[in-house]
């Protein structure tokens, strides 16, 4: 299994999307506030329609709460400023795919405390700034289960 990090999402729509990606896949989402928008918003709700109930979330009030409670072995940061590309890391069940807020990314402290092998990018053409946090989630995500070989996947006949 992946672990997916929110770091302070803003857009109720975006984390809903991604409550669904999770639900879909499999993969536990972990929270970090604050956030832009109430637990309870219409817009969170309706764009994760009825699938919070099979998603494990994990709501921390900090960073520090996060490290300290979910005490990830290998923490990947998702930055404009990575150096490997997201298809080139060889990811692991446990692994941990944290993403920041959508206009600001991840604080430059937290990215100065990893490796620069776990700062990782999507490629992008040379003048886009960054794609949307939902979008940019379902890439790696989806990468990341490709290389675990769609573990859990619903075999074709069975749609």
């Amino acid at each position: 299994m992946l672990d997916i990090v929110l770091f302070e999402p803003e857009i109720p729509q975006n984390s809903g999307n991604i409550i669904r990606l999770c639900a879909n896949c499999g993969f536990r989402l972990h929270m970090i506030e604050p956030f832009g928008f109430t637990w309870d918003d219409k817009k969170l709700r309706r764009s994760g329609l009825d699938y919070h109930e099979f998603v494990n979330i994990q709501r921390y009030i900090s960073f520090d709460d996060f490290m300290a409670r979910a005490k990830p072995k290998r923490l990947f940061a998702l930055t404009t400023k990575g150096e490997p590309n997201h298809s080139e890391v060889n990811y692991e069940l446990g692994d941990f795919l944290m993403f920041g807020p959508e206009s600001r990314g991840i604080p430059k402290a937290i990215l100065d405390s990893l490796p620069m092998s776990q700062k990782i990018r999507i490629p992008m053409c040379k003048d886009s700034r960054s794609m949307n946090l939902s979008n940019s989630v379902a890439v790696v995500v989806y990468e990341a289960w490709r290389q675990f070989g769609y573990q859990n996947c619903v075999p074709k006949q069975d749609i």
